[in-house]
């Protein structure tokens, strides 16, 4: 399987020149990212700088700091609900890549105190 979509992985390749963001990577299978340890680790070093990045992967981390700051405006309620699965994932699954995506992304913590307890809880059922 490629590397397709994560952090879709936060926020689903997105594209900062429209008004919404773009639907392509709406259909990625953000569970099976989520399963899968080597997957998951190329997008995060993507993110973080530290590897290679697909096309998905360069777009979601043009797009991240955008998303951020419009508490995801511009996302469709599927990527919202996708970038709320990772973000809850992430928290509880991987604490220290999600520690040092907080510190690159969020280093003044402003993000984390409007979103954390709403991204990282298990939604209501």
């Amino acid at each position: 399987m490629r590397m397709s979509g994560v952090i879709v992985l936060a926020l689903c390749g997105l594209s900062l020149a429209a008004e919404v963001y773009t639907s392509k990577y709406d259909n990625i299978d953000v569970d099976k990212i989520l399963a899968n340890d080597r997957i998951l680790t190329q997008y995060i070093k993507c993110l973080m700088e530290e590897g290679n990045c697909t096309n998905e992967g360069r777009e979601l981390k043009k797009t991240l700091p955008d998303a951020l700051s419009s508490g995801c405006a511009k996302c469709s309620e599927k990527q919202r609900s996708q970038t709320e699965k990772v973000l809850r994932h992430l928290s509880k699954n991987r604490p220290r890549d999600w520690a040092r995506l907080k510190t690159k992304y969020d280093p003044s913590g402003e993000y984390s105190k409007k979103y954390e307890g709403k991204f990282t809880q298990e939604p209501s059922s």
